[in-house]
């Protein structure tokens, strides 16, 4: 029979009689195998041993212990036309395990549950008519989640709360230093929403939760380098992944990209600047010409895909030349393999591509944009949600045995 501490010589070699370094090795590789399952839905184990190049006796142990904590289950073995030999059973991350989700915006507050794996298990948008204060968003998000406590408490294991605001957070200090939207300045949102639910509780800004949600689940699944660019009708934001790892800058502001200048004689922006990006690309305006006062991205696909307008083609015209430059800067600033649009942005490329003649170009300096992907959001209105529960996961995925439920 393979002994735990077998685990240790799988990746690096300890000091010898070093059970501190076996055990900090044993928690790397557990961390390894519950990553690999939340961000794949489950895998065999022949996967497991392939992705991680551990064998397969060393396999079967981690797998015990995740099982045996509570992490994780086996289901039937995968089946594969033609195969030889036993099938290798599938492991899956346990569905108890979730989070609770929060993101207010200007007119709502929107709550998830979201298990393992980027599954939403409930959503629940509560709207209002004005602004939401601080306090009305935890009253909210706590009075919603009560609502679910029955089912919570018989089905679910909750392993802390993700907040994704569309504004800047600060990395060192969680506060929310400013968040125009909502009206927000120097907010401390962590600390009511951590009484009120008794839980851990992690702030980012909405955009960069997006990248990662299209990073892990979306539209750019295994990228190492992509740029994430974000459109609603509060403004554009955007999140850059590079090597894996979100790009937060030194106080946790980098993302900024709505504000990165394309039109030097444009319009003065709320910022102080002159020709921002959302100034010149701004959902507002096609809405206008379109005769609404609002649409979601589905909507706006369809009266975009039908309309014969020659002021709305033009405006979209308009708009695609603005947000080229744009991407093109940050093309030749980043190097990303992947450039994923969301929000308004998405409905733009769709235009681009199937009514422009692919009017969106990028423009780089190296001359190997064309290895570029240009891609619109998969995840569509889920990725906030999805993204701001990997904030409350990351702990869990860092240590799986820190969470044990057995």
């Amino acid at each position: 029979m393979t002994r735990r501490d077998d685990v240790v010589s799988e990746r690096v070699a300890p000091s010898p009689g070093s059970r501190t370094s076996n055990d900090q090795l044993r928690r790397f590789n557990l961390s390894m195998l519950m990553q690999i399952l939340h961000r794949n839905g489950g895998c065999s184990r022949a996967e497991l041993t392939r992705r991680t190049g551990l064998n397969r006796s060393t396999i079967a142990v981690l797998v015990a212990e995740l099982v045996e904590a509570g992490l994780a289950y086996e289901g039937e073995p995968e089946t594969v036309v033609g195969q030889i030999g036993r099938p290798s059973l599938r492991v899956h991350p346990e569905p108890r395990m979730s989070a609770i989700t929060v993101n207010p915006e200007h007119n709502s507050v929107a709550i998830g549950l979201i298990g393992l794996g980027g599954e939403i298990i409930r959503s629940v948008r509560f709207d209002s008519s004005r602004v939401p204060s601080p306090a009305e968003a935890v009253r909210v998000a706590h009075s919603i989640v009560e609502g679910m406590r029955g089912e919570i408490e018989q089905s679910y294991d909750l392993v802390g709360v993700g907040i994704a605001v569309p504004g800047l957070v600060s990395a060192a200090t969680g506060r929310i230093v400013n968040a125009p939207q909502l009206r927000w300045n120097d907010v401390d949102l962590a600390t009511p929403m951590a009484q009120a639910f008794q839980l851990p509780v992690f702030i980012a800004n909405d955009a960069t939760v997006g990248a990662i949600a299209e990073n892990l689940f979306g539209a750019a699944k295994g990228a190492k380098d992509l740029v994430f660019v974000d459109g609603s009708g509060s403004g554009i934001g955007g999140g850059v992944i590079i090597d894996g790892q979100p790009l937060r800058g030194t106080s946790g502001f980098a993302g900024e990209l709505g504000h990165i200048m394309v039109n030097s004689t444009g319009a003065r922006c709320h910022c102080g600047r002159i020709g921002c990006l959302e100034t010149e690309v701004n959902l507002e305006r096609l809405l206008l010409l379109l005769g609404l006062t609002r649409a979601d991205e589905h909507e706006l696909d369809i009266e975009l895909g039908v309309t014969r307008d020659h002021a709305v083609l033009e405006e979209v015209r308009r708009q695609l030349g603005f947000l080229s430059i744009a991407l093109t800067n940050l093309v030749n600033i980043f190097d990303p393999e992947v450039v994923v649009l969301g929000g308004f942005l998405g409905a733009l490329l769709t235009v681009s591509d199937e009514r422009l003649g692919g009017e969106l170009k990028l423009r780089s300096m190296s001359g190997h944009s064309r290895s570029v992907v240009l891609a619109r959001a998969r995840l569509r209105s889920r990725r906030v949600m999805i993204g701001a529960a990997e904030l409350a996961f990351a702990p869990l995925l860092a240590d799986p045995l820190a969470f044990r439920r057995v």
